[in-house]
């Protein structure tokens, strides 16, 4: 079954990593992008550029609306994806809790809708 991990993290805190913890991080999802390939399980995925640089589409009575940034302000924002192919939630769940972000952020897993 596929699964999003969609990764949520503090932008705040990404931002304030110094370039070597950056480097690390950046290097620890390159190790787990390199074990999931070899597994066989990674489709693909993304990292997102910050909510600074989203726009928030809505349609109200027929009326386009857009807004800068995210709809909601939350703490922990969605930096990125990935797709797995994985035997079961206890497997996704299991790949999800080695991406580096599971450390200081969250990793939430959702089934794809297979039609």
């Amino acid at each position: 079954m596929r699964y999003a991990l969609l990764i949520c993290v503090d932008e705040k805190w990404m931002l304030s990593q110094s370039e070597s913890a950056g480097a690390e991080i950046l290097a620890g999802y390159g190790a787990w992008m390199q074990e999931m390939t070899e597994r066989g399980v990674l489709q693909g995925g993304e990292r997102l550029r910050p909510t600074s640089d989203a726009t928030t589409v809505r349609v109200r009575d027929g009326e386009v609306i857009t807004a800068d940034g995210p709809f909601a302000e939350t703490k922990e924002q969605v930096g990125g994806f990935f797709i797995v192919d994985a035997k079961d939630l206890d497997d996704a769940t299991d790949i999800a809790s080695r991406l580096p972000a599971a450390l200081h952020g969250t990793i939430e897993v959702r089934p794809i809708w297979e039609m």
